[in-house]
């Protein structure tokens, strides 16, 4: 393997990655790591790689060199119709700034039994947007709302709330990339619900919703559909607390995932025996 030279070390944990290349599992990604392989710029810069074959090699570079182009122009698409599902928390900050947060309320029933979405909460890091059924919530209105975003973060959204909506809503698309915390935490040992994350990292909320959980949201839409409006407020409240908390807890479960690879042992080492890099 020829020696080469690293000229930029790029903290960003999609550049490192290569388990998102067919064929290449995390055993390998870390083998890279160990021998000064760290970025996509790195794999092109060396001649050969022990247990590639030149072509093998050739093609995993031609892959990375699409990726890098992706990413350069911002293109969300070719990753999240290219990459597994489970590798999209890896992309966490490179489209951290173009992400929308997604939790939704519905009446508690199946949805082929009757159920359906009440309220749809959206949160970009800015802004807090509510979508309410009956009001401002319908296919069209979601699908604008989201239009604008590349990345989606969700908790236990690729099961529930995802499904529902798309059931709900056939024509409307979730193209993008999509990070849920609840099942990639479960990969490094993280357990419980949402609360529990919250907890673990001091995040507190107002003393109006705080204990309330899914079934006391099921239990104010019903009293909002009887005739009590400050129900529906304290439910806007309940689903903003639910929305706007999950960035926070996302970046929290994506630096213990990034830990728990083994990059940074690797880019401490590099950094060690290059200084100034």
């Amino acid at each position: 393997m020829k020696t080469f030279n690293i000229s930029v070390i790029i903290d960003i944990m999609i550049k490192h990655t290569f388990s998102v290349v067919d064929g290449v599992g995390e055993r390998i990604e870390r083998w890279l790591w160990k021998n000064g392989i760290l970025t996509w710029e790195d794999f092109d810069n060396v001649d050969s790689i022990p247990f590639f074959s030149k072509e093998r090699k050739e093609l995993i570079g031609k892959n990375l060199r699409y990726f890098s182009k992706g990413l350069e122009e911002g293109d969300w698409v070719i990753f999240s119709k290219k990459i597994k599902r489970k590798e999209h928390w890896r992309f966490f900050e490179e489209f951290k700034n173009d992400a929308v947060c997604i939790d939704i309320e519905t009446n508690g029933q199946p949805i082929d039994y009757g159920g359906y979405v009440t309220m749809v909460g959206l949160y970009d890091g800015n802004e807090y947007t509510c979508l309410i059924r009956g009001q401002n919530l319908s296919e069209e209105s979601l699908a604008m709302a989201l239009a604008p975003y590349k990345y989606l973060i969700t908790f236990y959204g690729a099961v529930f709330d995802i499904p529902f909506l798309q059931k709900t809503y056939p024509n409307l698309r979730f193209n993008m990339l999509h990070y849920d915390i609840y099942l990639e935490s479960r990969r490094i040992g993280l357990r419980g619900g949402f609360k529990k994350f919250e907890k673990r990292q001091g995040i507190s909320r107002d003393d109006e919703v705080d204990g309330m959980d899914g079934y006391d949201a099921v239990r104010l839409w019903s009293m909002y559909q009887s005739g009590d409006d400050a129900s529906l407020a304290t439910l806007i409240k309940y689903n903003r607390a639910d929305t706007v908390n999950l960035l926070e807890v996302a970046e929290y479960v994506y630096h213990q995932l990034k830990k728990a690879t083994g990059i940074e042992v690797y880019l401490k080492r590099l950094e060690h025996l290059r200084p100034g890099i």
